[in-house]
This record gives C-alpha cells, structure tokens and sequence, in this order.
C-alpha cells in the first residue's frame, strides 16, 4: 500500500470490462460508486483509499488501456452490491481522460514501469500505483491536473 502522510495523495489503478462499465459512463455519470469487487486485496486498497486520491482509470480484457483519471469522492463504505458488509466501495468522480490511452504492450515495453503492480498482479482489480509511475503514466497520456 502506498505510505501516506497527512497532506499528500496517494494514487490508485481501478481497472473495469468497458462493456460492463467504461469511461464514458464514468463521465456521464459523474459521481459513481465503485462497487462489484470481490478480492480481498483489491478490498484493502479500496479501504486505504482518501478523499482526494487519484486513480487511474483502466479499461481491462478487451481494450487493455489506461483512459483517465478519477478522484476519490467518498471514502470506504459498505458495498451496496454486496450481501456480505465485508465488501466495500468508494466513489469516484472524473477528472479527465488521457489525450492519448496507454496500452498495456506500452506499460510493458516501458522500463520505467517494470515494477508497476499492474504488472506484478496483473488480475488485481484495484491496485496501488507509486507517484513515479502516476506522473510517468500521466505524462505519456497527456493527461492534465484540472
């Protein structure tokens, strides 16, 4: 988990099937609650979650690529989804998309993001990401503090 003090964000990577749910909901919708997960690691991470962190936004299986960014709203709270209060979720609201996505062949080839626990854990649906990889991800996505 990502060490944190008072003042600062730490950064997230929250992955979603595009066809279940995609960015472009993610937009229309404004505030979303992100609920549906069911591994207890990717449970922690959502519960180490602040106001104000930052996730990047990845679509999984069929596109494979990070899209944007998303801020968290809420913090943890049980899961309305779930029948066990065990679950959480968090909410999260856009915060812009990347000009330009990155791949997962991208993030593989890059050797700045070798260590990246996408890649380490690569079926971990909520996953920590350091500030490095945020800025260097951000950076080559073209993506913008508002």
């Amino acid at each position: 988990m990502p060490m944190r003090q008072e003042w600062t964000v730490a950064y997230w990577l929250v992955k979603s099937e595009p066809e279940a749910f995609s960015w472009a909901e993610q937009v229309r919708n404004g505030v979303e609650p992100w609920t549906g997960v069911r591994n207890y690691q990717a449970r922690n991470n959502l519960s180490a979650m602040k106001t104000g962190d930052l996730a990047l936004f990845y679509h999984s299986v069929s596109e494979k690529r990070i899209v944007g960014v998303v801020e968290v709203v809420r913090e943890a709270y049980p899961d309305p989804t779930a029948d066990d209060p065990r679950w959480v979720c968090v909410d999260v609201k856009a915060r812009g998309a990347f000009a330009h996505p990155v791949s997962l062949a991208d993030i593989k080839a890059d050797p700045a993001l070798s260590e990246m626990a996408l890649l380490k854990q690569s079926r971990l649906s909520v996953a920590p990401v350091t500030d490095a990889e945020f800025r260097h991800l951000t950076g080559t996505g073209g993506w913008t503090r508002a």
